[in-house]
């Protein structure tokens, strides 16, 4: 393992070629490489410590924005970088965000393309497409991104999502792949499974908006599908059947709290100034309005399936998994 601190020790060059995955020590992070070391060399990059990890795997404790990246990619035989390495926590600045996730992903772009990669693999959210009371059922992968209209924090992330479009277009040398998941749900600290994690959820009065679901575990298999050779475009990314809000507060045993919108808003907003919930409060307009998405386009070029039903995946926010 090297760091940014350290001298560079990189190994020399290996015959063998390798999947980068950025983003590796989060709790998404390390379920995928754990699916994806059994078939494939991983390499690891990752400001964070990464103790657990297999063996086999390498880790390179350094920021995507410093050179040390680029002696990665100058170092190691890549056949495909899969991203995963987006900010996500809430509180940290607009600046921040911007820094890490665009700075930082386009330096990304730069070593993939300079290096000539031959698979690019970056996972987005269906969140880009904002949750709307105008939305139709589904919506498809052509769909417009209008997610950061009500909440900016998914503008970067949007961002991305266009940056890794115009570089599909730019570089077709490449075979770039975008995944929009709907709400993870498991051991992951995001939105939708800390806000199920709460004793008592509050709800919106006279909402009860019909949601989309998906298994952490589900995820990473689609994510692994993708790096397949061949698989190129966006795909939408779905779990089991959708359910209302309301059911899935059934099946975890939770009691709900039906609050008007201006109360609720105002109350989660000052939880989240006190820190007594990680649920900020633009993430009321997922409760509220239905954001679902179409998903056959995964099912038949990648050949994902969901493997957990919609109980199974609902009460995986309750599972501990990594410290």
């Amino acid at each position: 393992m090297t760091s940014d601190a350290e001298p560079r020790s990189l190994r020399p060059p290996s015959g063998e070629p390798a999947v980068v995955v950025t983003g590796a020590c989060g709790r998404l992070g390390k379920i995928v490489v754990r699916a994806l070391h059994r078939e494939a060399r991983v390499v690891a990059i990752d400001r964070r410590p990464f103790p657990d990890k297999p063996k086999d795997v390498e880790h390179f404790e350094i920021d995507l924005r410093r050179k040390k990246t680029r002696d990665v990619f100058r170092s190691v035989n890549v056949r495909a970088v899969l991203h995963l390495g987006v900010m996500h926590d809430p509180r940290k600045g607009a600046e921040a965000h911007h820094e890490w996730n665009v700075v930082g992903f386009q330096k990304l772009l730069e070593y993939v393309a300079g290096y000539r990669v031959p698979k690019l693999v970056v996972l987005s959210s269906a969140n880009v497409y904002g949750p709307r009371p105008d939305n139709p059922q589904f919506l498809s992968e052509d769909a417009p991104l209008l997610g950061g209209a009500s909440f900016s924090e998914i503008r970067d992330l949007i961002e991305v999502d266009m940056l890794t479009q115009s570089f599909f277009w730019k570089h077709p040398e490449t075979e770039t792949v975008i995944l929009r998941p709907v709400h993870i749900l498991g051991a992951v600290k995001n939105a939708p499974s800390n806000f199920l994690r709460l004793g008592t959820l509050p709800t919106l009065m006279g909402f009860d908006p019909m949601v989309q679901v998906l298994h952490e575990d589900d995820l990473a298999d689609a994510l692994v599908r993708a790096l397949r050779p061949s698989v190129r475009g966006i795909f939408n990314v779905a779990g089991p059947p959708p359910l209302p809000l309301s059911r899935a507060l059934t099946i975890l045993g939770r009691r709900s709290l039906p609050l008007p919108h201006t109360l609720f808003k105002a109350a989660v907003g000052r939880m989240f100034t006190m820190r007594l919930t990680s649920f900020p409060a633009p993430e009321i307009d997922h409760i509220r309005f239905v954001c679902m998405v179409d998903d056959r386009r995964a099912r038949q070029e990648l050949g994902y399936q969901p493997r957990h039903s919609v109980e199974e995946t609902v009460r995986a926010v309750d599972r501990e998994r990594w410290s």
